[in-house]
């Protein structure tokens, strides 16, 4: 069991940072983050320089040294008059020296020659503030070592101090990046994803190559690494029916062909290719509702390694192909979905508010990995809310990383999640080698904000704990600074989103299984991760899988336990609801006992009073409640998720990859606890199934006494309840359930004999 420092350090903490939004000041959009002063150094070109080699040109670059921290430009080769117009951004820790000097050399083999320099103070350097227009670049004569006046050419520069908010930062080469190409800050957008239904409904003249037997022709769909077959067809001839639909997961812009392949099943193991075809995605039509589109017929090519050329092939097959825009493609977990638009832009509803994020920092992040012998971390953020995602800069070699950088998105239903996630670069080295372009960039911790749990236009700046579950515990990696504010454009509309259903009309006129939208979950998932991995910079595909919860379907004896307990949570207001009334019964508090009967009697009095005495409690037991609702969003809690006391076995079992690679004694006791597991569960279904069999009991006459009985008691009880008023029935039943304890006995009442007594069919199992 954790202690209770260990649960203090997993909590939220509020954070006060100085913010733009908190102090009223909009002088740019970068109101939720810090501002961070940067010096700016644009080196543009230079002409006139002069000439090393012997033909008289020179391989130009120019160093920028602030302190001790220096940049370089590209190398231009074999010119003296060379072009860079390359942008470089020192951060404030970098410039506490007096001057920035800006040189150019010559790229040689052995050593680089000197070309010539200039140096500003930077006391003396401009401030620009956005939206000031860029600052001009101007031309300075570069001197000598020691201030010699030789003419050694002229450089055009701009030099100028500002914050991240100028448009030159992104592009920048920025210090605390240490300039890598793969550290700066990108959006991505995730591929707009379709689902691809094809109804295949027949063929005709068809060619098995034995005449002789009946074919068993089936449908093989292939998108990609997507395959799904058809059924036998049940008429076993030359020309098959179907009728059934298969569903694939396209993504735009369409790179992969629709194969379509029939198969003749000639043995268990082998199948004999009838006919095949190719159908490009472009041409296929849309449909953003429930309409049926034409079906067409397409001939099918023979098989390349069918040598019977005589016949001349008409083989074809009758297809219905759409593309469907009506429905929401899950590319996430169900439970924490941060999108619930159809695919279809044009039936997208107006957007309800404005998201805010800002991503501020982490503080007391743990060594991620060795460099030159000491632990560093190389962290950068991933946050994801619908089509948009996006990256902050990786701050390299930082324990406490400072990125303030705001990001917005458009929202169109409350009820969605934003996922922010901390990683690890685990390639930011130059040298390419086998175990660097393996390797994967490591997991800090993520952190989920439900927008419906947020007020409307209230700016929460937290410091979320950054936990991470290993083989050998939870553990904290870090906490994560974040500012989020949720603007309302329409409070109207925004409360209408509550009355919607949660996903488009398609998916409830015309449902998909759970196992069918499991598998297209699942094929989403990799073609989103496949796309992003491609882009440039990558945002590779371990990253996506986090922030996609690939892996939270798979079992886990530990979410097992903690949803077992969230069951428990929610039964227990009825536990509690259950004892107070059996205390009540027993007049544990005669005052109580006494005001309940007298609210008893005035409902059975007047009974048109118990619908709104019910609302009016509710409505009075929330506004309680009020005064006790979370002020904070929510964040990952090792305690609800049994991380902290989950046993090591559990978390063994639970980071095995399928197939497992465990010894057999290990799969072995495994198995043998969720066998005992399986057992509980099947002993809790097996009582469940013997009580709703003992109900039917009571009129199957299966046992001919007791059904006698019941429909006796039924009889008489409708002759009561006819001639009697139903207040006095309700009155005398009341009373009985409420009597005083000195009237009771212990044993079970006649009904709960009765009914344990009638048969179920549990007696008929094997």
């Amino acid at each position: 069991m954790a202690s209770p420092s260990q649960h203090a350090d997993f909590t939220l903490k509020e954070t006060n940072p100085y913010l733009g939004a908190k102090r009223r000041e909009k002088t740019s959009t970068y109101d939720l983050v810090e501002q961070m002063e940067y010096l700016y150094v644009r080196v543009v070109k230079a002409k006139n320089l002069p000439g090393k080699d012997i033909s008289g040109n020179s391989d130009p670059y120019a160093s920028i040294k602030v302190g001790n921290h220096v940049a370089k430009t590209k190398v231009i080769e074999k010119t003296v008059n060379p072009e860079w117009n390359q942008v470089f951004a020192f951060g404030k820790d970098k410039f506490h020296a007096p001057s920035v000097e800006i040189t150019v050399k010559d790229k040689d083999a052995i050593k680089d020659d000197f070309l010539g320099h200039v140096s500003f103070e930077i006391v003396e350097v401009p401030t620009r503030v956005p939206p000031d227009s860029p600052l001009a670049p101007q031309w300075y004569k570069l001197e000598g070592r020691k201030g010699e006046n030789k003419n050694l050419g002229e450089i055009m520069l701009a030099v100028w101090k500002g914050t991240q908010a100028d448009e030159a930062f992104p592009d920048a080469w920025q210090s605390d990046t240490g300039g890598h190409s793969h550290s700066r800050s990108k959006v991505y957008l995730s591929p707009k994803l379709w689902y691809l239904r094809v109804n295949v409904i027949e063929a005709q003249d068809l060619l098995p190559s034995d005449k002789g037997r009946y074919p068993d022709v089936s449908v093989k769909v292939q998108l990609g690494f997507q395959a799904l077959k058809t059924r036998i067809s049940s008429n076993r001839s030359t020309s098959p029916f179907w009728n059934e639909d298969l569903l694939f997961v396209a993504a735009e812009p369409f790179e992969e062909q629709l194969n379509i392949t029939v198969e003749d099943r000639i043995s268990p193991n082998k199948d004999e290719i009838l006919g095949k075809m190719q159908i490009g995605l472009s041409s296929i039509t849309r449909r953003i509702d429930h309409r049926q589109v034409t079906s067409r017929w397409y001939n099918l090519e023979k098989h390349q390694g069918d040598l019977k050329k005589e016949n001349k092939f008409m083989s074809r097959i009758h297809l219905r192909i759409c593309l469907d825009g009506g429905y929401h493609v899950l590319d996430e977990s169900t439970h924490h979905s941060s999108d619930l638009r159809p695919t279809a832009k044009q039936i997208w509803k107006a957007p309800i508010g404005v998201l805010e994020l800002g991503i501020l920092g982490a503080s007391n992040l743990i060594p991620m990995k060795t460099k030159e012998g000491r632990g560093t971390a190389d962290a950068y953020c991933v946050a994801k809310y619908g089509q948009k995602w996006v990256r902050t800069r990786t701050i390299v070699d930082n324990f406490q990383p400072k990125w303030n950088e705001q990001y917005n998105w458009e929202v169109y239903d409350p009820c969605t999640v934003l996922t922010v996630g901390v990683l690890d670069n685990s390639h930011l080295s130059n040298a390419v080698s086998e175990k660097a372009a393996g390797s994967k960039d490591t997991r800090i911790g993520k952190v989920r904000i439900r927008l419906s749990t947020l007020e409307s236009d209230r700016l929460y700046t937290h410091s979320y704990p950054l936990l991470v579950l290993h083989p050998s515990g939870v553990k904290k990696m870090g906490e994560l600074e974040l500012a989020v504010r949720f603007s309302c454009s329409s409070f109207l509309n925004m409360m209408n989103c509550y009355s919607q259903p949660l996903l488009p009309k398609m998916h409830y006129l015309h449902p998909l299984g759970v196992a069918q939208l499991e598998c297209l979950r699942n094929a989403a998932m990799r073609i989103v991760s496949l796309r992003m991995s491609r882009a440039e910079p990558p945002l590779r595909q371990e990253v996506v899988q986090y922030m996609l919860d690939v892996d939270s379907n798979m079992w886990s004896m530990r979410r097992s336990k903690a949803n077992w307990f969230r069951i428990m949570g929610v039964l227990s207001g009825m536990i509690a609801a259950s004892h107070w009334f059996s205390d009540i019964c027993l007049w544990r508090n005669p005052v109580t006992t006494v005001l309940v009967h007298i609210l008893f009697l005035i409902l059975v009095w007047y009974p048109e009073l118990i619908l709104p005495t019910i609302f009016l409690y509710m409505f009075l037991l929330g506004a309680w409640q009020y005064r006790f609702r979370p002020r904070h969003p929510p964040h990952m809690d090792p305690r609800l998720s049994h991380a902290e006391t989950a046993e090591p076995g559990e978390l063994d079992e639970e980071f095995d990859p399928i197939p497992t690679s465990k010894p057999q004694e290990i799969v072995k006791a495994r198995y043998d606890r969720l066998r005992a597991v399986a057992g509980r569960i099947q002993t809790v279904l097996g009582d469940l199934a013997t009580q709703g069999e003992r109900f039917q009991a009571l009129l199957n006459w299966r046992d001919p006494r007791a059904t006698a009985i019941f429909i006796t008691f039924c009889m008489i009880a409708a002759l009561i309840l006819y001639v009697t008023p139903i207040r006095v029935i309700a009155l005398l039943y009341g009373l009985y359930v409420l009597r005083h304890p000195r009237f009771r006995h212990k044993m079970p009442g006649v009904p709960m004999n009765f009914f344990r007594r009638l048969p179920a069919l549990s007696d008929r199992l094997l």
